[in-house]
């Protein structure tokens, strides 16, 4: 009788090491498989053929093999299921640190993203608003709370505060990015501070971003500026630890 077993089978990789390189060969393998998750080769939900087939097919000691896929559990592209095996999760966001949007982000990265507009506020500024934007009195700010999407999964919630004058229709905010926005209009962020830093998934984040209470959490606060030395806005983002991370490139001077 055909009771809809869907089981999946395994994905063989075309996948070499290379034992004269420097690099060791567990980081060798990791990064082939990452590769291919990152490219569609081993799409979400796709399982990995065994450790012992593995390690024997590419002349791998079992414990080699075993420290790779770790590598990768511990970012969160793979997990292990008792009875199932090793399968992909999904390719998280690596995201270059520059001045740039989280929706440009996704979309050169060959996500699809969306944004869900919680709140969008137009009316007097906190004490610390004025401060932060440098308003002149009278001034109004438009504050903005939004999740954002990457193919239908919560991936980021995102605060914004920035002058009234400058601030972008809810509509254009729905079908793109921020910066889009802004810069639809004629106004260019030319520099930013942030900073970087980590958090606990408190019960609003935690529903917003489907995740538990107590999960990890990357935060970033960025204040921007316009080429004249304006401030453009100021803002305060989360995002799921498991499927989002920034990265840095250092140079010697």
């Amino acid at each position: 009788m055909d009771t809809g077993s869907t089981e999946v089978s395994p994905f063989v990789l075309d996948l070499t090491v290379d034992r004269d390189s420097p690099q060791p060969l567990y980081l060798q393998l990791a990064s082939a498989i990452e590769d291919a998750v990152r490219t569609g080769g081993l799409p979400p939900g796709s399982r990995l053929e065994n450790e012992m087939a593995l390690a024997k097919r590419l002349g791998l000691s079992r414990p080699t093999v075993r420290q790779g896929i770790q590598e990768l559990v511990d970012k969160g592209m793979l997990v292990r299921k008792r009875g199932v095996g090793t399968q992909v999760v999904q390719a998280p966001v690596n995201r270059q640190v520059a001045l740039t949007s989280l929706y440009d982000d996704l979309r050169t990265a060959g996500k699809d993203p969306r944004t869900e507009i919680i709140e969008y506020r137009i009316g007097r500024p906190s004490v610390e608003a004025t401060d932060r934007l440098q308003l002149r009195p009278g001034e109004q700010v438009l504050d903005l709370l939004r999740v954002r999407y990457a193919d239908d999964e919560p991936l980021a919630v995102m605060r914004n505060t920035l002058p009234e004058r400058i601030a972008p229709s809810r509509e254009s905010l729905a079908a793109t990015g921020l910066y889009a926005s802004l810069r639809e209009m004629g106004v260019i962020s030319v520099l930013a501070h942030e900073r970087i830093g980590a958090t606990t998934a408190d019960e609003e984040h935690a529903e917003l971003l489907d995740e538990q209470v107590g999960a990890a959490l990357l935060t970033m606060e960025r204040k921007s500026f316009a080429n004249d030395g304006g401030v453009v806005e100021y803002g305060y983002h989360v995002y799921r630890a498991s499927r989002y991370s920034f990265e840095v490139t250092l140079v010697d001077s």
